[in-house]
C-alpha cells in the first residue's frame, strides 16, 4: 500500500498524459488517510480543485474519520454534505450508523434509523446493532421490518449476522436456522459465505456440520486459499479437536503455495511445543512471538515476555504489528509490581520501536496512558461487536 500513493502522485504529476477522475481523487484520499492520517487526507481534500468535489470525495473523508473514530469530524462532515446534497443516498448514513455501533451509542444508530430510507446495508447493521445490546426481541423486530420492506431482501450477511447473535446469547436453535438459510442464498462462487459457515458451526460445536461444509467447499473450489485453512483450523480448535485441526494444518503444509505464519499461530495459541514443528516448515512472524509472550504472562515471567516482544520486533514484516493493548497492561503492571523499571523502560522501548507511543488512539487502549488527546474517542478492548461493524463497514466501502 505504501507506493500506491507515489504512484497517483507520479500520475498527478503528469496531467498532460492522466486525467484523474473524481473516482481517482476519492481513491488517493482514502490511501493518503491509511498512509499519512487523517491530517493528510485533510490536506489532501483541502487542496482538491472544485471540479473534483463531489460525494465520493466527500465520502472517502468521511470514511476516514470513522476509521479513526473522530464523531465530532464525522458528524460535522455528514452536516456538510446535506448542504451540498451529497447525502440523498443510505451511505453516508450507513458509515455513520457503523460508526455509532462500535462505539455502543444505540441511541444515534435509532435516530439515524427513523431519519433515513434504508437500504439492506441500513438493515444489516440496524440489526446488528440491535442485537449487539443483548436485545434478541429488538433485534428479530428489526428483522421483521426488514421482511416486510419490499424494496430490499435479505442477504447471506443479514442471516450471519443474526446467527453471530443467537450463538452470542446461546440460542443455538435459532443459530443453526439461520446458517441453514445462509445455504440458500449462496449464490455464484462467493467463498466468503462458506468461511462464516464454518466460523459459526464451529462455534456451537456442530462437529459434523462443519466438515460436510469444508467437504463442500473444497468441491465447489478446487484451489483452497490460506484464509480456507485458517477458518477450518480454528472451527476445530474452538472446539478442542486438536487432532483435527493438525491434520489440516498438515493438509495445508503439503499443498500450500506460500507460508502463512498465522495459520500456524492458531495451533502455538493451544500447544507452544508446536512452535519447533511450525519452525521446521515455515516461520514465524510477529504475532508467533506475541503468542508465545503470552504464555510467559500468565506464569509472570517478565523477562521471558519482554524477550519475545523483542524477537518479534525483528521479524519480517514487524512494522505492520501492534501488540495487544491487554498483554502490554498485564505486562506493566507486572513490572509495577515487582518495582522492575528497568523491565518497565523496556517494554516501552519495545512500544517505541513500535511507533504507538505517539499514537493516542491506541495508547488510550492502556489504563496507565494520561496523555490522550484523541477526538471523543471511545475505545474498548474488541471483539464480536467490533467485529461485526468493521464487516458492515467494509462492505459498505466496497458498495461505492
Amino acid at each position: 500500500m505504501k507506493h500506491q500513493p507515489q504512484i497517483y502522485q507520479w500520475m498527478n504529476n503528469r496531467p498532460e498524459r492522466f486525467r484523474i477522475s473524481s473516482s481517482d481523487a476519492a481513491i488517493q484520499l482514502d490511501l493518503v488517510s491509511k498512509v499519512h492520517g487523517n491530517f493528510g487526507a485533510e490536506d489532501y481534500f483541502n487542496n482538491l480543485p472544485n471540479n473534483l468535489m463531489d460525494k465520493r470525495i466527500y465520502g472517502a473523508l468521511l470514511n476516514a474519520y470513522v476509521r479513526a473514530r473522530m464523531v465530532e469530524k464525522a458528524e460535522s462532515l455528514l452536516v456538510e454534505m446535506k448542504e451540498k446534497d451529497y447525502a440523498s443516498h443510505a451511505l453516508p448514513f450507513n458509515v455513520m450508523m457503523t460508526l455509532y455501533m462500535n462505539l455502543k451509542n444505540q441511541d444515534k444508530v435509532e435516530a439515524l434509523v427513523s431519519d433515513i430510507a434504508l437500504d439492506l446495508y441500513s438493515y444489516n447493521i440496524w440489526i446488528s446493532s440491535r442485537g449487539s445490546q443483548g436485545s434478541i426481541e429488538k433485534m428479530e423486530e428489526a428483522f421483521e421490518m426488514l421482511i416486510c420492506d419490499e424494496s430490499v431482501n435479505p442477504n447471506w450477511t443479514t442471516h450471519s449476522t443474526m446467527a453471530t447473535i443467537y450463538i452470542k446469547n446461546s440460542r443455538f436453535d435459532k443459530a443453526e436456522d439461520c446458517l441453514r438459510k445462509i445455504e440458500t442464498l449462496i449464490t455464484g462462487r462467493d467463498r466468503i459465505p462458506y468461511h462464516y459457515l464454518l466460523s459459526h458451526y464451529g462455534s456451537i460445536g456442530k462437529k459434523e456440520e462443519v466438515k460436510r461444509i469444508w467437504e463442500s467447499y473444497k468441491t465447489i473450489f478446487p484451489y483452497i486459499p490460506n484464509l480456507g485453512y485458517s477458518v477450518v483450523i480454528s472451527s476445530f480448535i474452538r472446539m478442542d479437536d486438536i487432532e483435527e485441526a493438525e491434520l489440516l494444518y498438515e493438509e495445508w503444509v503439503s499443498m500450500k503455495t506460500s507460508y502463512d505464519p498465522r495459520i500456524g499461530n492458531l495451533l502455538l495459541e493451544k500447544a507452544e511445543t508446536f512452535l519447533k514443528e511450525m519452525l521446521n516448515v515455515g516461520k514465524s512472524n510477529s504475532c508467533t512471538w506475541e503468542i508465545i509472550a503470552e504464555s510467559h504472562i500468565k506464569e509472570s515471567r517478565i523477562s521471558d515476555a519482554l524477550s519475545c516482544l523483542e524477537k518479534a520486533l525483528g521479524e519480517e514484516g514487524s512494522s505492520f504489528w501492534r501488540p495487544k493493548p491487554m498483554n502490554i497492561y498485564v505486562l506493566y503492571n507486572l513490572c509495577e509490581q515487582e518495582n522492575d523499571e528497568k523491565s518497565k523502560e523496556a517494554l516501552l522501548e519495545v512500544l517505541r520501536k513500535v511507533g504507538v507511543l505517539e499514537d493516542d488512539l491506541y495508547m488510550s487502549f492502556l489504563p496507565f496512558y494520561t496523555g490522550s488527546k484523541a477526538e471523543n474517542v471511545k475505545v474498548s478492548v474488541g471483539g464480536d461487536d467490533e467485529e461485526a461493524a468493521d464487516m458492515h463497514l467494509n462492505e459498505l466501502q466496497a458498495s461505492i
